[in-house]
């Protein structure tokens, strides 16, 4: 079962991850992010740097590999996942650059991206820690409803909701790629720590299937439940429809502080 902790604000989901992520870095210097785009991670990326700003911890060994990225988009386009992770994270967080990798959406080497990159996670040893968000259609990455739970590292073709809510950050909906390159179910599987943050009740049917549902593809959210290690952290409206809500404040309060999330 994944631990499901409710908390009242982003900010809050954002302090408690920060806080793991940062233990994690003090004891490893040269941890292994995985790291998330769009709305959901910002909170964490933002409690981290303010962290390391209110209390300097060197960083400069971290390495970090982005879920996603789209197809097609021309090298420094503002809203390619590169550019995103770099203003997002990177740059506030004081990271690397050199030690970043992102999917390559390139069309020109689309037939190799995939293993590339998968042989690039197993090269550093892993992912020690990987945020994830989750999409109304139940998506984590790019991995969209029916993708196989052992897939890797490869091209898919993005759900048109998932397009509709990603238009947000394009000048028009017909600027969304339709295509991604995204780590697959298995590739986050091998993470060896999930946190997963959702917020608002746009996500609670989601989120109520990942922690709670039926393990099957058609809810790709819901293969954290094959996972040793994983943090759910929602706000109440996202934890609207879990069944097992009373039962997952009773196991926090009752934690004790030495075993972190």
């Amino acid at each position: 079962m994944a631990e499901v902790v409710l908390v009242d604000t982003e900010a809050d989901a954002g302090a408690l991850a920060a806080a793991s992520i940062r233990a994690l870095i003090a004891r490893k210097p040269d941890a292994v992010l995985g790291l998330a785009t769009g709305s959901t991670p910002l909170s964490v990326y933002a409690a981290l740097a303010a962290s390391l700003t209110a209390d300097a911890l060197d960083v400069s060994r971290v390495r970090g590999f982005a879920l996603d990225e789209y197809v097609g988009l021309p090298a420094g386009h503002p809203e390619s996942y590169r550019s995103v992770i770099m203003r997002d994270a990177v740059v506030p967080l004081g990271l690397n650059p050199e030690n970043i990798q992102v999917p390559n959406g390139d069309l020109a080497t689309l037939q190799t991206a995939g293993l590339d990159y998968e042989a690039a996670i197993l090269a550093a040893g892993g992912v020690d820690v990987q945020i994830l968000g989750i999409g109304r259609t139940g998506h984590v990455g790019f991995n969209e409803p029916g993708s196989s739970f052992a897939s890797v590292t490869r091209i898919k073709t993005l759900a048109e909701k998932t397009r509709v809510d990603n238009a947000r950050f394009f000048a028009s909906p017909d600027d969304v790629p339709i295509h991604c390159m995204t780590q697959g179910l298995g590739t986050i599987l091998r993470a060896r720590h999930l946190i997963l943050l959702a917020f608002g009740q746009e996500k609670a049917d989601a989120i109520a299937a990942a922690v709670e549902g039926p393990v099957s593809s058609s809810k790709p959210g819901s293969v954290i439940q094959l996972h040793p290690h994983v943090t759910v952290i929602v706000d109440e409206a996202a934890a609207a429809r879990l069944g097992n809500l009373d039962y997952y404040r009773y196991a926090w309060a009752n934690k004790h502080a030495w075993q972190g999330i």
